[in-house]
């Protein structure tokens, strides 16, 4: 069952859908009758299996072996608790949820009824991943020292999803760094092996204010005369240059079905045709966070807005060598030879470099088989790399070094 037919339940559910030998979707759960009736319909589900939210779905009993929940992040925990009580196996989307206290009650709740239970991060699941993985652990350039990452969030993918979308506003959601970058403080914890023990953070949300908007510009986009030179025009990105009409995302996201007519009055009465500068948003769109990990290794983290929508990139220091990925391919410098090779990842072009597939694959697996091994993360381990996202805001708040030993 799906609980969430937004994109990401749908990327999920759409993995059974191509792999019925793997699992079959049965049911789905969503308060929006168009979000529900496009889920059903693309997955033949009858009217008794679509229900109008995941309250209704748990009382109608037992009709399935997992939960995919892909709810918005703060309507993760209640679901979760709920659903591992009642011996659900689950999958969440990232991140487990906005606050320690509800983070760990899910992980509470998922270890005391013994289901397999896996939160939804992929970059751990891509070959991407584990070649690099496998480069370190062959000793190609020696003891890791540190790593330096990027995640280039894409400006017209942060003005979608951080200044006009859903994720805008921290009271409402999570902060960015939890919503965008649990992915990659979780990536430098597996990469790395070893927890994080300090952490610190600076960000600011510099250009997506009221202050920055340009003389003579609109509230919304249509009505806009400086639009068709904006680098964030909502008609460009929903209508232009920018539209992807065969794909959900993220026209989808902004009328269903997104057909130009439907998009046109999304855009002129909802809120992804305001005008980034105009908006409610209070998200930063440039942060840094810098760690210290267990022996003394170090990492850099920055998740930036005004980039290309591309893939994180990464250089990893190690004592003969370094490594410098970007999700397609990674060079090896050998300090010892001065040699320098590149290597090719296969899959890299998929959504995710993979992952998305690569995760259901497993997660299907472990629970057809009952083995939560076969999953490349712990609840304890997802609940470490969430508390690293909680202690780097707590140190960009309070302006100072968090220690991971504090109460997060």
């Amino acid at each position: 069952m799906v609980v969430g037919a937004g994109d990401r339940g749908n990327v999920y559910a759409d993995y059974a859908r191509t792999h019925p030998d793997a699992g079959r979707i049965v049911a789905v759960a969503d308060p929006r009758p168009d979000a529900r009736a496009a889920f059903a319909r693309r997955h033949a589900l009858p009217p008794n299996r679509c229900f109008t939210d995941w309250t209704e779905a748990l009382t109608a009993g037992r009709h399935a072996d997992a939960v995919v929940i892909a709810t918005p992040d703060r309507v993760h925990a209640s679901p979760a608790v709920a659903f591992a009580d009642a011996g659900w196996n689950i999958l969440l989307e990232k991140p487990l949820a906005p606050t320690p206290m509800e983070c760990r009650q899910v992980v509470h709740a998922a270890k005391r009824n013994g289901i397999v239970f896996a939160v939804c991060h992929v970059l751990r699941y891509t070959n991407y991943t584990a070649t690099l993985k496998t480069m370190i652990s062959e000793g190609r350039i020696g003891d890791v020292v540190g790593a330096q990452r990027l995640e280039p969030v894409g400006w017209w993918h942060f003005a979608h999803a951080y200044v006009r979308g859903n994720w805008r506003r921290e009271a409402e959601s999570s902060s960015v760094l939890l919503a965008k970058c649990c992915h990659d403080l979780d990536w430098l914890r597996h990469v790395l092996g070893v927890p994080c023990e300090r952490i610190a953070s600076f960000a600011s949300l510099h250009h997506f204010r009221h202050e920055q908007m340009p003389a003579g510009a609109a509230p919304r986009c249509l009505d806009c005369k400086l639009e068709p030179g904006c680098a964030y025009s909502a008609v460009r990105l929903y209508l232009g240059d920018f539209a992807r009409p065969d794909e959900s995302w993220p026209a989808g996201v902004v009328a269903q079905p997104p057909r130009p007519e439907r998009l046109r009055e999304a855009l002129r009465t909802g809120p992804y045709g305001r005008c980034v500068y105009a908006c409610d948003n209070d998200v930063p769109d440039q942060q840094v966070v810098m760690m210290e990990f267990a022996g003394g290794r170090t990492a850099t983290l920055t998740m930036s807005a005004f980039t290309p929508a591309a893939q994180r990139r990464t250089v990893i220091f190690g004592t003969h060598g370094w490594l410098v990925g970007d999700g397609s391919s990674i060079e090896c410098c050998d300090f010892r030879t001065g040699r320098h090779e590149t290597h090719e990842v296969t899959g890299a072009g998929a959504r995710h470099g993979g992952g998305d597939d690569a995760l259901m694959e497993s997660f299907l697996r472990a629970v057809a088989n009952g083995d939560p091994s076969l999953l490349l993360s712990t609840p304890e381990e997802t609940l470490s790399s969430h508390l690293m996202a909680f202690a780097a805001e707590r140190a960009r708040h309070e302006n100072r070094i968090v220690s991971l030993q504090e109460d997060t």
